[in-house]
């Protein structure tokens, strides 16, 4: 299997597995070693290799040495025509009968006719029988062995079928024969030969009627081949050799199924057909007609030059029928994919807006899908609460009540001595609604942490975020705020419309539409107690019976319904402007220093009580728990003597306060009803507490007092913050801010609504295991990775980040409390600053974080099923596993390599980590080496410990090392289901969450055949890097959503195209693992678990409710090797054996789907490919040979092809219109569609057309196929000419510059009018072929680049030495290897290119193009002459090539000139004098490529001078362009500008910005201003300047924020680099200290969901246990004095212009 023969010569993978289906293997003994090994150090008495007592058969390595092959794995399109023969076979039968409609048509054929000809489709069946019958016999020859029962059931078919193909033949002459004839002795007419011919093609159509069968109803087909039925066993063997496999015999699908896929593929064949049948085959009908037409009536007409050219017409009309099928199924994918979309409740929820509008909706269907039952079981917990209550009488005898704070109890202020009313309110509580409500509120408030964790949000936006709980308050949790802002000021609004000058609604009237909205019921309710809360606290002792009175009264007016009798409802907003008043005031309080010493006294002035409202039947308006839990502690204070009162305490903030809070009281009373008695008698109250000489309004000791009490209390704080969202926020204000948090939200909160099954306990669910293959990528970005500055811009990776995620960098500061960001390297933050970092990037860290959610959804799950922690931890290693396969960990620590402590550190975090790997170890003296795997993880205590450590029977690395890696390490997993998940994957805690719902859909049976493989969606994060990665990122998101849910629904044909699925690892152990690892045939080895499931019985399920991250390539280059891995990949699998038998095994309509959705897409860029060339070569030999025209008639140019090429290309984005339209809006989605094409995106995906084609097409000729690691790094650079050249030159450019001749030829000779018309597509392809790697390479137009490419790529070509990288003859030599390597029938294609280009020269020498008569215009110099001295100068040339190492370096240098200059004269002068010389330089240039791509063929050398030449001219063709618009200056700035609004498309002004930013972190902050820098950033400033004047003078307007653009959060990141230093700081807010943000939250007692009990304090919302003090952010000025002139980040308040 390690050989590097090609597959025909070497075994693989399946030939050993299938030499276990044979009885052959029932000879040998079972034994796992080398016969030729007879020592070994750990079976030293050879126990493994000695047989048992009486076993005589060799062992089975001697069998599985022999083994022969199973199938040749031929490199040639045959394998895949073979594969394909039925999608072949129904392209040619259905063109043919479309083709004898057309022709019906014009030539108005009767419908016998029509009938007669139509039934040659017979013939055309049985033809097509035969050939494949021949391949088969080619793919089985030499080498496979065959029982007779093939033999004879292939020979049968074969000359059965040849005999009635003679007879058919005969019959057809004999039907279009003379009417009366005489043939085998009977005279007859030709309808009765016809009738004999239809008889005899009924026989050989029996197969094909009864496949027509079985393809409506497959179930039929599984019955047959499973059938125990000998005579049927028997007819199968013989006439279906492949029925004999153990594979590929249940592969059907449920009924109901296939009637949607089979509507599916009817609907859309009918409209291909129609479509087809008008533009590609009804066009060709008149030239047709009239070729044959003039050879029939002409005279000296060849037969052979009329199928010629009927032959060339027809070909290209063919070709694109046959590829313009994936067109259409594109748009039926669109529609399918998104009718499935809208049913599965994709993109239901898409913003901030409805989440808040579907958050009232979320506890449900998150209780009742992802908790388990025993979430909800209480297990007498309302007893054992009742209990509590009752053995401590009042609840809290601490606690004091509203009306008198040193008498009374909380249970009697509470709820009166009424037992009943104790037990109605627990009952309330313990409500099955408000249990789930507390526990939704439990996950979310941890998903929201975990994003705070993340640095994806601030501390502001988490508690905006975050579900709020206070002690001893009502309610046992709060909305959080971005649920409830604004919800206050649309209630204000709903009243005021109600309110009409002739009519007094009355309060069940006013409040109805209040009442009726939930949120808004909840948030006004809220409003009322915290603000009561607030006021009291804030008003004080002094002042407390006046406020608990005036609550008391308002809850009456409540609950009597009289409130718009005693106050004036429409001045209540007046009340709500007074309450924001005070509330942003108040925010003073968190940054107010509190005094040492009280400054009042404390006494209270005595005072006559009022007459209250009556307290029974009023129902309680506050807690008083809610304003015990907010008195802080009174810590002792000294005693000082009474202080003189007339003493001023200045106090601004206390100032600033009265007069909020008196302005508040004043609304209070403007709203009363005076002629009420009851609102009079409140408005005395204010109007007495206004007055009070020793209240809050004129007492400054008191008043300062108060707000000091008020600076100690946390929960205050908190309660103020919750209170100023509620009445002071609007909706935008409280969202956060990041793009991925909202995504991230929404996706979890729409994943809500949409269908997955109901989750079992944990106890119950299943268990799995993640298994990520690593190599030696980055684990985690160390300090000098990070600041290391590997380009020529001088970017490190590090600020790199800080600059792409500003936002995120911020709030990393703020969680570290730093305010410097130099202090980040510091020891204590720099392991936090490298997780930061590395969870940025495409590493192990980042893949290991988000799999080890899992472990913690799991364990907050279980605190949610009231798991004890001893169950909880045993259960974590039943029931999840994470496994990372490290393939040369072992050596790594040999080493010492850094990245094994990197490891090693991720297993100490997560305990629960395993890593694999392969070791090698002497097994003996004469060095052999023993491999093994080894699994190992963390001991606790710092070190590292083997677990096991499996002796394996050589060296498992066979094949491309990954599916190795991937199976070696599949022993340690203990999961029933394994995940495999890519190093470049993340995952997130919230949807953690919901991964023990999807492994119950392994338990679902949708269909015959069991879930084996379940596939997941994924979300490209790499999408904003740059405006490639966009691209990629649209790419993939197309694919890996809508084309995977359409293949899964309704084309059932889904298979394994990657990670992140889950299998069932029980049945893919048992029938052949998840990975093939056989080397070459196996490059895709993901497809291959697909193929592995497929034939053997297995189903696929694609769920989009759970996502994981992937990352995706974000470079040209990287682009460039992965879609030629994929390419490569793809030929590959057209080889190999799983394709073919899937193939056959199908039925049709699966097999389409399985074609258009997988690998076709592949076939499909090929035949596109060739197309083009075809269309290219055809116009321009029919120019050149004046054979445009047919006859003397008018020439019609037809542009159907062009329109076909081009204009259908277009609908290839109508999957990504659809995916994006269901998730994001349809209106997002065009303008998205929009952006793209505006940004040359249609040259980035035409450009990797022909890179599929070209890897696909010489993979299959001739092989080489290999895994391209891609790097996953960030692309900052501008890339020099000579490696774009060296990389797209064979693949892109040659095929590029060779189009663009054909089409200039075109042009000259073509006599037919509308050239645009006709050639703008192909031109389209041209130009996407030379320019795309240009036009994606920012700087490409600058004009100082251009000449420094131009330098770098001349000094290339001279090169002669340092590799392919400096040198292009060894770079051609690498490059041209594979031709001399290829087998004889692949040099076939390039032969007939050969002869293409000789036709070409042909055509030119023999045009009128620059011909000149000689005779009359004598030469002044003969032309004899002038070719001798080129041909002599040639030579010499040559002669100073080989001895200019001997000469001095100026006379080589003056000799070389000379010879130049008289070669560039000669041949000037020779075209200057005979212009005929014009046309042999074109037609000898055609010739002379023919004559080099044989040469290249059979591996002639002289070939190489010209391919030189050849290289210099297309060179040039590229920079003479570059080096014009360069000039212009303008198309550099148009580049910089499409290219600045793609996010951080690598350099352009991007690079400059980046380069001067560190230039001044290096010198910020330690001297004076650098005036150079200054100086250079002024510069800048004035090119950025320039350019966007240079946009509007181009007419684009003004490129803002306005713009049609779509403007990208890490675009405005950079453009805040190039802004001018703004005077006011960027100030972070952050908490002085270190913050805990898994444990901070909102209020004081607002716990994490790790350390919260659900059942009984929260229920209650009452509890003795006290918190941390929160403390609300402080803004702090900077420390350092401005600087003016230094270059420094600043938040900019909006984008700069453009």
């Amino acid at each position: 299997m390690k050989s590097n023969a090609d597959h025909i010569n070497k075994r693989n993978y399946d030939d050993f597995n299938e030499f276990f289906w044979s009885r052959d293997c029932l000879q040998y003994r079972y034994s796992c070693e080398d016969p030729n090994e007879r020592t070994d150090s750990e079976d030293p008495n050879n126990r493994l290799t000695t047989p048992l007592p009486g076993e005589m058969q060799q062992p089975i390595t001697v069998g599985m040495l022999n083994a022969p092959k199973t199938f040749l794995e031929k490199r040639s399109w045959l394998r895949g025509v073979m594969a394909l023969s039925r999608v072949i076979e129904w392209h040619i039968v259905t063109f043919y009968l479309l083709a004898v409609v057309a022709f019906s048509h014009d030539l108005v054929w009767g419908w016998v006719v029509t009938l007669e000809v139509a039934s040659g489709v017979f013939w055309i069946f049985n033809a097509l029988s035969i050939i494949w019958a021949l391949l088969e016999v080619w793919a089985s020859y030499p080498g496979i062995h065959l029982a007779g029962t093939s033999i004879f059931g292939s020979v049968f078919v074969l000359v059965a079928r040849f005999l009635i193909l003679v007879y058919q033949t005969l019959y057809l002459m004999w039907t279009y024969g003379p009417s009366k004839g005489s043939y085998l002795g009977i005279e007859a007419d030709s309808t009765f030969w016809w009738w004999q011919y239809v008889w005899l093609s009924l026989l050989c159509m029996i197969p094909y009627i009864v496949e027509a069968v079985t393809n409506l109803v497959p179930s039929i087909t599984t019955k047959l081949f499973t059938s125990r039925n000998d005579y049927i066993q028997t007819f199968l063997n013989i006439l279906f050799p492949i029925s004999r496999l153990y594979t590929a015999k249940e592969m059907h699908e449920s009924f109901k199924h296939t009637t949607v896929y089979v509507f599916f593929w009817a609907t859309l064949i009918s409209w291909k057909l129609y479509f087809s049948y008008v533009f590609e085959v009804y066009s060709m009908v008149l030239p047709t007609i009239e070729l044959t037409d003039d050879f029939a009536n002409y005279p000296e007409q060849s037969f052979i030059k009329m199928s010629l050219l009927l032959g060339l017409r027809w070909l290209p009309q063919f070709i694109v029928y046959c590829i313009d099928m994936s067109i259409w199924y594109s748009v039926w994918q669109a529609f399918a994919g998104t009718s499935v979309g809208f049913s599965d409740h994709l993109g239901d929820i898409r913003s901030m807006k409805d989440i808040r509008n579907s958050f009232g909706r979320a506890p449900e269907h998150f209780c009742s899908k992802m908790l388990s039952p025993d979430a909800g079981s209480r297990r007498g917990s309302s007893a054992s609460i009742l209990n509590f209550g009752a053995s401590e009488g009042s609840l809290d005898s601490r606690r004091q009540s509203l009306s008198n704070p040193n008498l009374g109890k909380e249970g009697q202020s509470l709820l009166g001595n009424d037992p009943h009313k104790l037990q109605g309110y627990v009952n309330r509580l313990l409500d099955v609604r408000i249990q789930k409500w507390v526990m939704f509120s439990t996950v979310w408030n941890e998903v929201i942490d975990h994003f705070r964790t993340e640095d994806l949000i601030s501390n502001k936006e988490r508690d905006y975020l975050k579900f709020s709980r206070f002690d001893g308050f009502s309610q046992a949790i709060y909305l959080p705020v971005f649920q409830t802002a604004g919800v206050v000021e649309e209630a204000l609004d709903l009243l005021e419309g109600q309110m009409v000058d002739d009519y007094q609604p009355t309060d069940n009237e006013l409040f109805k539409p209040i009442l009726n909205h939930v949120t808004m019921r909840t948030a006004i309710a809220e409003v009322w107690e915290l603000g009561s809360h607030v006021l009291l606290k804030l008003l004080g002792p002094v002042h407390n019976d006046d406020a608990v009175f005036i609550i008391n009264y308002v809850m009456k007016w409540v609950e009597n319904g009289t409130m718009s009798d005693h106050m004036k409802i429409a001045k209540i907003r007046g009340i709500v402007n007074g309450l924001v008043g005070l509330v942003n005031v108040l925010k003073g309080v968190s940054r107010r220093k509190p005094a040492l010493q009280r400054r009042s006294t404390g006494k209270k002035k005595s005072m006559a009580k009022p007459t209250g409202p009556p307290a029974k039947g009023i129902r309680r308006s506050i807690s008083a728990g809610a304003l015990s839990a907010g008195n802080v502690a009174q810590t002792p204070l000294v005693q000082t003597q009474k202080k003189d009162e007339n003493v001023v305490i200045i106090d601004a903030l206390r100032d600033q306060t009265r007069d909020k809070c008196r302005a508040f009281v004043n609304s209070l009373k403007g709203i009363m009803n005076a002629s009420d008695r009851e609102g009079k008698e409140v408005m005395d109250r204010l109007t007495f507490a206004l007055s009070m000489e020793n209240g809050f309004f004129w007492d400054d000791a008191y008043a300062s007092d108060a707000l000091d009490d008020l600076s100690r209390s946390d929960i205050f704080k908190s309660v103020l913050t919750k209170l100023q969202g509620l009445v002071a926020c609007h909706p935008d204000e409280v969202e956060p801010k990041s793009k991925e948090a909202r995504r991230r939200l929404t996706f979890f909160v729409n994943s809500l609504f949409m269908d997955m099954p109901n989750a079992p306990s944990i106890h119950d669910m299943f268990s799995w295991n993640v298994l990520t293959p690593y190599y030696k990528e980055t684990v985690t970005l160390n300090k000098s990775e990070l600041e290391s500055r590997s380009d020529a811009l001088g970017v490190s990776t590090m600020l790199y980040l800080q600059t792409l995620f500003k936002p995120d960098w911020a709030n990393f500061l703020e969680r570290m409390g730093l305010q410097d960001e130099e202090k980040v390297w510091s020891k204590e933050v720099a392991t936090e600053t490298r997780q930061w970092a590395s969870i940025r990037a495409q590493t192990l860290n980042r893949t290991v974080s988000g799999m080890m959610y899992f472990e913690k959804a799991l364990r907050l799950l279980a605190n949610l099923e009231r798991l004890d922690d001893d169950t909880t931890n045993d259960l974590m290693g039943e029931k999840f596993g994470y496994i990372v396969s490290c393939q040369v960990y072992g050596q790594m620590k040999k080493d010492q390599d850094p990245k094994a402590e990197d490891i090693d550190d991720l297993m100490h975090r997560y305990p629960h980590l395993r890593i694999a790997y392969i070791d090698a170890a002497r097994i003996n003296r004469s060095g052999e080496m023993g491999f093994y795997s080894c699994l190992v993880k963390s001991d606790g205590n710092g070190g590292i410990q083997e677990i096991y450590r499996v002796r394996l029977p050589g060296n498992p690395i066979l094949g491309e090392g990954k599916p190795e890696n991937q199976n070696h390490a599949m022993i340690f997993s203990r999961g029933e289901f394994v995940q495999t998940i890519d190093m470049n994957q993340e995952g997130y805690f919230e949807e953690a969450l919901k991964m023990r719902n999807a492994l119950q859909e392994f338990a679902k049976r949708d269909g015959p055949m069991p879930t084996t493989i379940l596939g997941l969606r994924e979300h490209i994060f790499t999408g904003s890097v740059s405006s490639l990665a966009n691209y990629m990122a649209l790419q993939e998101t197309s694919f890996v959503t809508l084309g995977q849910r359409v293949l899964t629904k309704p084309l059932c044909i889904r298979l394994h195209y990657g990670h992140p699925d889950v299998f069932d690892k029980l049945f893919f152990i048992t029938r052949g693992g998840i990975s093939k690892s056989s080397k070459g045939i196996n490059l895709s080895e993901d497809i291959f678990a697909g193929y592995n499931n497929a034939i053997r019985g297995g189903q696929v399920a694609f769920k989009e409710y759970l996502q994981v991250g992937k990352g995706r390539d974000v470079g040209m280059s990287q682009i460039y090797q992965f879609e030629a891995k994929l390419s490569q990949g793809a030929g590959e699998q057209s080889l190999s054996r799983d394709v073919y038998r899937l193939c056959q095994r199908l039925d049709f309509s699966r097999l389409l789907s399985y074609y258009f959705g997988g690998i076709g897409h592949y076939f499909s860029n090929v035949l596109t490919v060739i197309t083009i060339y075809v269309v290219v070569y055809l116009m321009a030999i029919l120019a050149l040979y004046d054979l445009e025209k047919i006859g003397d008639r008018l020439i019609t140019p037809m542009g159907t092809i062009q329109m076909l090429l081009g204009g259908l290309g277009l609908l290839h984005t109508i999957p990504l219109f659809s995916t994006l339209g269901v998730e994001r809006g349809w209106w997002a989605s065009l303008q998205e569609l929009i952006q793209v094409f505006a940004t040359g995106g249609p040259l980035h995906f035409m450009f990797h057309i022909q890179t599929k084609a070209n890897y696909m097409t010489q993979t299959i000729l001739v092989g080489g196929a290999k895994y391209r690691p891609t790097g996953r790094g960030f692309v900052t650079q501008h890339t020099p000419m000579d490696e774009l050249y060296r990389f797209f030159a064979s693949s892109h450019l040659y095929l590029g510059v060779e189009m663009g001749a054909g089409l200039v030829i075109m042009g000259f000779y073509s006599e037919a009018k509308q050239y645009f018309g006709r050639t703008w597509s192909l031109w389209l392809a041209s130009l996407s072929f030379i320019a795309s790697p240009f036009w994606f390479n920012p700087l490409t137009f600058d004009w100082n680049m251009v000449t420094a490419d131009y330098v770098k790529w001349v000094s290339w070509m001279r090169g002669h030495a340092g590799g392919a990288s400096r040198s292009w003859s060894m770079w051609w030599s690498e490059e041209t290897s594979f031709y001399s390597k290829m087998p004889l029938t692949s040099k076939g294609w390039f032969i007939i290119k050969a002869i293409l280009y000789l036709t070409v020269a042909e055509g030119i020498a023999r045009s009128d193009l620059a011909r000149a008569d000689t005779t009359l215009n004598k030469p002044i110099v003969g032309v004899s002459v002038m070719v001798a001295s080129i041909v002599i100068l040639f030579i010499c040339w040559w002669l100073l090539s080989m001895v200019e190492h001997l000469m001095p370096y100026p006379v080589r240098r003056t000799i070389g000139i000379l010879i130049a200059v008289g070669l560039m004269v000669s041949i000037l002068t020779v075209f200057i004098e005979d212009s005929n010389f014009i046309r042999y330089g074109f037609a000898a240039y055609y010739g002379i490529g023919a004559m080099c791509q044989v040469g290249l063929l059979f591996g002639s050398k002289f070939v190489k001078k010209f391919y030189f030449i050849h290289d210099l001219v297309c060179g040039h063709i590229i920079f003479i362009p570059l080096f014009v618009l360069a000039v212009l200056q303008i198309p550099h700035h148009i580049q910089t500008w499409l290219l600045y609004h793609n996010a951080l498309s690598s350099d352009v002004v991007v690079s400059n910005i980046l380069r001067y930013a560190r230039k001044s972190q290096e010198s910020g902050g330690t001297t004076a201003p650098n005036e150079d820098l200054v100086e250079q950033i002024s510069e800048l400033r004035k090119i950025v300047q320039k350019q966007e004047q240079m946009i509007e003078n181009l007419g684009s307007g003004n490129v803002s924020a306005t713009s049609g653009m779509k403007q990208n959060p890490s675009t405005d990141a950079i453009a805040s680099l190039i802004k001018a230093p703004s005077q006011d700081k960027m100030n972070i807010e952050t908490q002085p200290g270190a913050y805990n943000v898994m444990g901070g939250s909102m209020g004081g007692r607002t716990m994490s969901a790790s350390n919260l009990d659900v059942w009984e304090e929260m229920a209650l919302g009452d509890s003795a246990v006290s918190q941390g003090g929160y403390q609300s952010a402080q803004s702090y000025q900077p420390t350092t004095a401005p600087r003016t002139g230094d270059f420094e980040f600043t938040s900019p308040s909006a984008m700069p212009p453009r």
